[in-house]
């Protein structure tokens, strides 16, 4: 006899409709699994026959033939388990097969027959619901992620035993609520108020935070870079339902997903380790999966001791960081993941991190000095639009007891920002912050007045600026005035936007 289950595949981030087909005949017992299955499926044979035994049910003294359609697409992961097992049952007629025809069904069989967690089950759940499937059986442990979507009535399984009772209509097991995406509470890991002094690299921050402009903080150890860089995605604005729904798929399919946060409604902070490879990066692997730059999606990317990174890992940023995206290709074809990520760096100015320092002498040679920073190529350096530097915090200011201001505060202001931004580029394809403006949309919104055009022609030459250099300027001037709630960049804003480049922190 022959059954079909409807299963999903999940190629990239998005989901593939899976038909599982299982046909019982005679010959020497036993199971074949075809459809270009990986070793993790070929292995669902023992879970499969060993969960389907110990539930109580009989499995097949008979040739089982599995067929997972379409044959050209890769299957991979434990995700197989489940509708195979239901396969197997109703082929021998054990369960009736009209009981799960129009449903999608997703689990990993443990061999005692319970139901685990798998990996991507929000874009499964979302090409089922494309593809008119209005019913979709999920792991207990998934289903608040696949009830976020609307209009999709989703079957909690904790067993298979549990399930066959279902289907036989010996129990019933109610549907899983709708998730909602409000009651999810949005964490805060670090607040602005927490932090002592370095007003002036709060300042860049807010500046960095209200047009989505890439940030390098230089300063010796131990003067709060990486605490100033955590509290940054507390002040970016909140992210929109959709924007939230989009990070989460991304972290489904990663397996990234926290066991109790069916969605992610803060931003994404990422911080790889500066041993990092390049596909651990930029994502990648026989099947590539997302790497740290698209987890960071719509998040922060944070990089600390950044010439400790390899060189080729740092090049490859470059490609990311203008157009939103990475492109990872193979043999097989190529896979799109989007990587919309703010990146902040951190760095000391020389190998014993004290160049520069008043307090405690430099210990390196004015040679080591310039290989140490001259690790960071310059079309990196020209993607980014701030440089600020972060002195040792006096005594004084540690040891004040006064709070500082609140990141609701600060992050009011951000989001008006946002706000003017998003209105200005309503008619623009794309485009949502100043960060990514495109020339001609540098033309008609960063226009200067004479006073400005004579202090940025000076900075120029003085400065000896790069075309690229000159438009992120013009940029995070328009970003200053829009905080400033200025419709002209005045030559004050366009000065603070020139206080941002590298100068002598770069000899």
């Amino acid at each position: 006899m022959l059954a079909r289950v409807y299963s999903c595949a999940v190629i990239g981030l998005d989901g593939v409709l899976v038909e599982v087909e299982v046909d019982t005949g005679p010959g020497l017992p036993g199971m074949v699994i075809v459809g270009l299955p990986d070793t993790a499926v070929q292995e669902s044979r023992e879970r499969v026959q060993s969960a389907i035994k110990n539930t109580g049910l009989l499995f097949p003294r008979k040739r089982v033939t599995v067929n997972l359609a379409p044959a050209s697409v890769r299957k991979e992961g434990p995700a197989y388990d489940l509708p195979i097992a239901l396969g197997v049952l109703a082929a021998s007629e054990q369960i009736p097969v009209e009981a799960f025809e129009g449903s999608l069904v997703i689990g990993e069989l443990s061999l005692d027959g319970s139901v685990r967690h798998v990996r991507g089950v929000l874009p499964m759940a979302a090409v089922a619901r494309e593809q008119g499937i209005s019913r979709v059986f999920v792991p207990k442990a998934d289903a608040a992620e696949a009830a976020l979507l609307p209009n999709l009535e989703v079957i909690p399984v904790e067993s298979l035993a549990e399930l066959v009772a279902h289907l036989k209509h010996t129990i019933s097991i109610p549907p899983h609520p709708p998730t909602q995406p409000e009651n999810i509470p949005i964490e805060v890991a670090t607040d602005f108020s927490e932090i002592k002094g370095q007003e002036h690299v709060k300042r860049a921050l807010e500046v960095a935070a209200a047009g989505g402009h890439n940030l390098l903080m230089i300063g010796p150890p131990g003067s709060g870079k990486t605490l100033l860089a955590r509290a940054l995605p507390a002040i970016l604005p909140q992210m929109t339902i959709d924007e939230a729904l989009d990070v989460t798929r991304i972290y489904s399919v990663a397996d990234q997903l926290p066991e109790d946060i069916p969605l992610i409604r803060s931003r994404p902070f990422r911080a790889p380790h500066h041993t990092i490879s390049h596909a651990g990066l930029v994502g990648g692997g026989n099947q590539p999966h997302p790497g740290e730059i698209s987890l960071a999606h719509r998040g922060v990317l944070f990089l600390d001791e950044l010439p400790e990174f390899g060189s080729r890992v740092l090049e490859v940023l470059r490609q990311p960081m203008e157009d939103k995206i990475v492109t990872i290709s193979r043999a097989q074809g190529s896979l799109t993941f989007p990587a919309n990520f703010q990146l902040v760096a951190a760095m000391n100015p020389c190998p014993c991190g004290y160049y520069g320092d008043p307090v405690k002498p430099c210990t390196c040679s004015p040679g080591t000095v310039v290989k140490y920073q001259k690790r960071i190529s310059g079309p990196l350096l020209d993607r980014i639009d701030i440089f600020v530097s972060v002195p040792r915090i006096d005594y004084e200011k540690l040891s004040d007891r006064r709070a500082g201001e609140s990141v609701e505060s600060v992050r009011e202001r951000v989001e008006k920002a946002r706000r003017l931004q998003r209105q200005r580029f309503e008619a623009s394809n794309g485009t949502s912050c100043n960060a990514e403006m495109r020339p001609a949309e540098i033309r008609k919104y960063c226009t200067l007045n004479s006073a400005a055009s004579n202090l940025m022609k000076t900075a120029m030459v003085q400065m000896d600026l790069s075309a690229r250099a000159y438009h992120r300027i013009l940029k995070l001037a328009r970003t200053i005035a829009d905080l400033a709630d200025s419709e002209e960049i005045q030559p004050i804003h366009l000065a603070e936007a020139l206080q941002y480049r590298p100068k002598d922190l770069f000899i």
